[in-house]
């Protein structure tokens, strides 16, 4: 993948970990109404989060394999 490729996925990863990280709070405020959810609503956070930090970590590498 390109830089400019790795910026634009990043930044999308980006926008979602926000949403995730939201929809992790909204749920934790609801307590203890939908604590059923707890579970799935922290995976999907996980991993969002997962995603971004590999995203981030290669944008750093390209970029500094271009310089």
């Amino acid at each position: 993948m390109s830089v400019e490729e790795l910026e634009a996925q990043v930044k999308k990863l980006s926008m979602r970990s926000t949403n995730a990280k939201m929809n992790l709070h909204d749920l934790s405020e609801e307590l203890p109404t939908d604590w059923e959810k707890i579970p799935e609503v922290a995976a999907e956070t996980f991993e969002v989060f997962k995603e971004l930090a590999a995203a981030r970590k290669a944008l750093k590498e390209a970029k500094k394999a271009t310089a």
